[in-house]
């Protein structure tokens, strides 16, 4: 399927994948970011902040954002690292992946002296991301990384996150000191800033009042960060507004705890897998652990 891209009034190029179903996904150049993820009814999956700042070299708030070389302020860069404000471009001479049966796909890389970065971002009822980094150095080096998902939901506090109960998680909230997860799910009644550890392959994030539930799978990407900056926090962030944190919700697939180190003319690859199925849990009729282990 040839692509399709459009050059829009704010001065971004976006590359707009559509499957015969109706889904769809638009993918920036500047960022490698993905910015909208459509299901077939086109129901918007992604959050966008209503106050996103779509000008360079801001990074914008929503979507799904490369967190690269670095995750949150975890070393020497700016916040999440280069990746999220650099101009992407077009693989022309992609590495071979396996068949992905006509399925609507792009290659984006992003090149610099040391890394090569690609995603491949993917829709047909599930949105498939495929990082790549390669050190073309003689020299080794080192990096933490995150898919940052900004997911839509109906009503924050009527979320559950399953998948993370019983795991260890550093807590940003205070001064990244350690804890157990005692709760049988994580729900939200206020700030959430966590970097859970060890994480299972499945995370499933369950919307009551939509009666949808998200599954994140994820390969090669142990961590995974839950966020949500409440009403307090939002008014401290210029590019969120006020009531947006009701309707956004975070769950990151990342490699922060144990940074990736790379020798000379390795390639590191993680992958990740959203996707959304019909859920009637808050009625009791669904059983979270099919969500877990039982849906593919």
């Amino acid at each position: 399927m040839p692509l399709n891209i459009v050059h829009d009034g704010n001065g971004f190029s976006r590359i707009i994948l559509t499957e015969p179903t109706g889904s769809s996904a638009e993918v920036l150049l500047y960022g490698g970011q993905v910015v909208s993820w459509k299901n077939e009814r086109r129901e918007e999956l992604l959050f966008m902040s209503s106050k996103a700042i779509w000008k360079p070299p801001k990074a914008i708030r929503g979507g799904i954002p490369v967190c690269f070389p670095q995750f949150g302020n975890l070393g020497s860069l700016e916040q999440h690292g280069f990746a999220r404000n650099r101009l992407w471009s077009l693989d022309n001479d992609p590495s071979p992946l396996p068949p992905t049966n006509n399925q609507s796909s792009v290659d984006l890389i992003l090149k610099s002296a040391e890394e090569d970065l690609k995603t491949w971002p993917r829709s047909a009822g599930k949105l498939t991301l495929i990082p790549r980094v390669r050190n073309m150095d003689s020299k080794a080096f080192s990096f933490t990384f995150a898919l940052s998902n900004y997911l839509s939901v109906s009503d924050i506090s009527e979320v559950r996150v399953e998948g993370l109960e019983t795991l260890d998680y550093f807590d940003n909230l205070a001064r990244r000191e350690r804890f157990t997860e005692q709760a049988d799910a994580i729900t939200f009644d206020g700030e959430v800033n966590r970097v859970y550890l060890d994480t299972p392959t499945k995370i499933a994030m369950i919307d009551h009042e939509k009666k949808r539930t998200f599954v994140l799978r994820k390969d090669g990407m142990p961590d995974a960060v839950v966020w949500n900056p409440w009403d307090k926090k939002t008014k401290t962030v210029p590019d969120l507004g006020v009531e947006d944190y009701k309707t956004m919700l975070c769950v990151d697939s990342a490699a922060i705890e144990t940074p990736i180190v790379l020798k000379p003319f390795e390639e590191w690859k993680g992958r990740q897998e959203l996707s959304t199925v019909s859920s009637s849990y808050c009625s009791g009729q669904l059983d979270p652990r099919k969500v877990l282990h039982g849906f593919h």
